[in-house]
């Protein structure tokens, strides 16, 4: 009989090895992750062409900057710190269908404008397939190669005989190792694949785009160690029946974390909106109660953002909280407060909250805009619609300074905005700004006065 092949246990979050199943992962302490997998054939192998690894003192490491390779869009230089630095590792993920592989293949155009040349490896279409969306765009440059393979030892080969200026992998999950036992898309598979592509990137200075699929709970699928290993990891947010698209930036090698990028969808691809408050105060309502416009930092840039809230007479005997695009809790806790310190009751009412626009926003600074968004949809009382709010609210009713004030209403000036309620202590730290009246707020019940 034929001798059984070992087998070992592998965390899908982390990658933790085990040789026997355990029910919680000692490594990330999630339970119900371990998965069985051949233990036979894994290798890790290096480039032949690295340097050799020696010591060296810190003061001989020369720290100039890289000249950075544009993506053709200025927002998603933004998000990447600059641009494209040459050997970096990229991983972006979304939802299927949200527009991963035609953003990039709209950079691959871009760059190969520029006089780049760029291989794009897809192993989930045809090169068929990736003809028809191309010719959506426009024209291609001849720069740019397309290769349908799933072999990375293949991909390896082809990368290192044609040396590209920068390579694209649609997607890591499809990636397979020939020396490897299990199937693509395993634990084992990803990490080994990433790994070899990470040396080949800082081998040969090649920057390599991955693009990685996601669970349902909206994380990148495979193990967790997969974004510690790529230096950049770009997400794809938004519902993917709507227009807009919004990529962030959740880690950065190179760069500031947090940016974010907005795109809108159209038949000929993504387009960047280079101005994103205008972008989601677009169709607001002027004349209704319940809405508010909050200005919120994301990363280094101000965002202005429209705040719904709608209080309506429970017809049940629990009232109904809902949240879209904000922390569900903070709401609750928020509407304890004003029960608490104004003596509003809304134990009998139905509360729903929602960030228009699509973001989703866990910033202190909405606090403020969530408790006037909610007390104008409960008396029925109109904002002023050239108001916007920005402040953290404490349970004792206290509303605390927030950072970067300076910047969220020199934006809010540039919409024509005329008035702003904010903390009052961060009114010192505005300065410099006319035009725009400023109403400093110690607490909730200096408020009720300026609702209306």
């Amino acid at each position: 009989m034929a001798k059984n092949t070992k087998t070992v246990f592998f965390c899908r979050e982390c990658g933790y090895e085990s040789a026997k199943w355990l029910g919680q992962c000692p490594g990330c302490m999630e339970i119900g992750t371990f998965v069985e997998e051949p233990a036979g054939g894994r290798t890790v192998r290096g480039s032949k062409n690295l340097m050799k690894n020696k010591p060296v003192m810190l003061n001989e490491v020369m720290a100039d900057d890289e000249e950075r390779i544009s993506t053709g869009f200025s927002e998603l230089d933004r998000v990447m710190g600059g641009g494209v630095v040459p050997g970096g590792l990229l991983l972006i993920g979304g939802d299927p269908g949200i527009g991963k592989s035609t953003l990039l293949l709209q950079v691959c155009r871009n760059m190969a404008e520029a006089g780049k040349m760029i291989l794009y490896i897809s192993g989930e279409e045809s090169l068929k397939q990736i003809k028809l969306r191309a010719n959506r765009m426009g024209s291609f440059s001849d720069k740019m190669q397309l290769m349908a393979e799933t072999s990375l030892d293949v991909i390896e080969e082809v990368i290192l005989s044609t040396k590209p200026d920068a390579v694209v992998i649609d997607s890591i999950q499809t990636i397979y190792r020939e020396d490897i036992g299990s199937a693509p898309g395993s634990v084992s598979q990803v990490r080994e694949s990433t790994n070899t592509l990470m040396q080949l990137a800082k081998g040969h200075l090649i920057p390599i785009f991955i693009v990685g699929h996601v669970t349902k709970e909206g994380v990148v699928a495979g193990p967790r160690v997969l974004e510690h290993m790529v230096d950049t990891v770009l997400y794809f947010e938004g519902d993917r029946h709507a227009a807009y698209r919004i990529i962030r930036s959740v880690k950065n090698r190179f760069g500031a974390t947090n940016e974010i990028a907005v795109f809108e969808m159209k038949n000929d691809g993504l387009k960047q909106v280079l101005n994103p408050s205008e972008f989601m105060l677009e169709g607001r309502p002027l004349d209704a109660s319940g809405s508010v416009v909050a200005c919120l930092m994301e990363g280094t840039r101000p965002i202005l953002v429209e705040i719904q809230a709608l209080i309506t007479h429970t017809n049940f005997g629990m009232p109904r909280r809902t949240a879209v695009g904000t922390d569900y809790n903070r709401v609750n806790l928020l509407m304890a407060v004003l029960e608490k310190r104004l003596g509003i009751q809304m134990g009998d009412y139905d509360a729903y909250v929602n960030i228009a626009g699509g973001l989703k926003i866990n910033e202190p600074a909405l606090d403020l805009a969530l408790v006037i968004a909610i007390l104008s949809s409960f008396k029925n009382q109109v904002v002023d619609a050239k108001t916007i709010v920005f402040g953290e609210v404490g349970l004792s009713g206290e509303v605390r300074a927030v950072s970067q004030a300076q910047q969220r209403i020199s934006e809010a000036k540039k919409l024509g905005f005329t008035r702003c309620i904010l903390p009052f202590s961060s009114v010192a730290a505005v300065k410099n700004i006319t035009g725009v009246e400023l109403v400093g707020i110690k607490n909730l019940s200096e408020l009720v006065n300026h609702i209306g």
